[in-house]
């Protein structure tokens, strides 16, 4: 895997969660790319101090989802339909990053924050919808949600 290593779980849902969070974020970053393998479960349960058992079920999760698939002998591995993020969101997530650390922010705070602009974004959404008859989300608005430069009316 040549992504960043994994980090240390936060207790946010526990460590299952946790495991499939990261490695969901790195694979729709795109930091892990299409057939890149992952570490073994045991690997990864050896550099998380976690059971076996907690990294196979996260592993599960994502090959649920899709995104990652196993096969005995040959590892896991990022799926060819797991979809990456586009450039320009990608764009618009580094930026926030980059801004978050210079204010200080703690990345726990960021996520809350960022779920919250998301509610109230799908919130307006279904307002519009149900008042225009249509519920397509425009890439200006998208841009703007991100940029928490203003609220879509």
């Amino acid at each position: 895997m040549t992504a960043a290593p994994l980090v240390p779980l936060a207790d946010e849902g526990g460590p299952t969660i946790a495991i499939y969070r990261q490695l969901r974020g790195l694979i729709v970053s795109g930091q892990l790319g299409v057939n890149e393998r992952l570490p073994t479960v045991r690997q990864t349960a050896s550099d998380l101090g976690v059971a076996t058992g907690t990294v196979a079920k996260a592993y599960k999760m994502l090959e649920q989802d899709g995104l990652v698939v196993s096969r005995t002998a040959a590892g896991t591995r990022v799926a060819p339909g797991a979809a990456a993020f586009p450039r320009s969101v990608m764009r618009h997530v580094r930026a926030l990053v980059t801004e978050a650390d210079a204010a200080g922010a703690r990345p726990d705070e960021v996520v809350d924050v960022l779920r919250a602009v998301w509610r109230g974004f799908s919130a307006a959404a279904e307002t519009d919808a149900d008042r225009d008859g249509e519920g397509a989300m425009t890439s200006d608005a998208l841009t703007t949600g991100l940029s928490g430069e203003g609220r879509r009316r």
